[in-house]
């Protein structure tokens, strides 16, 4: 049975990851178009619900057999069946790493999956399909769009409120995400509005907050920041020393700060039960 629910999850994960690439190329053509003189058949190409998936270099129509995760660019050598042009392998790498989140997120999953446990889990995997989309839009982009950020922000308000239905004290569990919530944003405001936007954009301002809402706890929020910025500099400082970054580029910190909170979601309890063994072994 759990070998079945792990391979339903990972196929689902590799389905959804297929649907992330085409959304994230949807949204950014349609923000490209939307100032521009377009034919209104292309337009309709471009919706979310209604259009079917093309090539994002000649435009043809994909047909069922193109669109299978990960088989179809292998089998297609990673090139356009029509034009002939490589297609990017992000559209794999999308499609497998949302199916090994999606299976860690049953394996991993702090409590037994019942009852509202249930309803936690699929939004949390909702979440990681959105969470998947800026990650994939701001390292190409460098850019949080508010069209994908509000309607996970709905999403995380509603994975809030199912915590604390859940929670043993749920007084308690509000109060704590309301101060996580203060952590993860009331931080990147306070470095936005100080620096007038230059240390850190308003996207990542908004996903602070939403970042927050699903840390749960202060504690929490702090570790995934924390977890970002030490991200960042292990994956900056080596760049750096080979000169292949400038000290004045700029670095995408969503990804960051997403990655921090997916590692807090699987591991934030061992990581803090580890802190506080190791230093405050007198505290318990």
């Amino acid at each position: 049975m759990v070998v079945m629910v792990i391979v339903v999850m990972f196929v689902l994960g590799l389905a959804l990851g297929s649907f992330v690439n085409a959304l994230v190329w949807r949204l950014h053509e349609q923000s490209k178009v939307s100032n521009k003189k377009t034919s209104n058949q292309y337009t309709a190409r471009l919706s979310i619900s209604h259009g079917r998936s093309m090539c994002p270099n000649c435009k043809h129509q994909l047909a069922a057999k193109d669109l299978l995760p990960v088989v179809s660019w292998l089998f297609l050598k990673g090139k356009c069946r029509y034009c002939n042009n490589s297609i990017s392998i992000q559209y794999p790498i999308v499609e497998i790493l949302l199916g090994l989140m999606f299976v860690a997120s049953f394996l991993l999953w702090p409590v037994n999956i019942v009852g509202l446990q249930i309803i936690l889990l699929i939004l949390w995997l909702i979440l990681l399909v959105g969470f998947m989309a800026l990650v994939i839009y701001d390292l190409r982009w460098m850019l949080l769009p508010n069209r994908l950020v509000y309607p996970l922000i709905a999403i995380a308000c509603l994975f809030g409120l199912s915590e604390v239905v859940t929670a043993v004290r749920p007084g308690i569990a509000a109060l704590n995400i309301s101060l996580a919530v203060l952590v993860g944003g009331g931080l990147f405001y306070g470095l936005f509005q100080v620096s007038g936007g230059k240390w850190i954009g308003g996207g990542d301002v908004k996903l602070g907050f939403l970042l927050g809402l699903i840390a749960g706890t202060p504690v929490r929020s702090f570790l995934f920041i924390f977890l970002a910025s030490l991200l960042g500099s292990l994956l900056s400082l080596p760049l750096l020393l080979t000169k292949r970054l400038k000290q004045s580029s700029r670095i995408p910190f969503g990804p960051l700060l997403i990655a921090g909170l997916i590692i807090v979601q699987f591991f934030g309890t061992a990581i803090l039960l580890w802190y506080q063994r190791l230093f405050l072994p007198f505290t318990t």
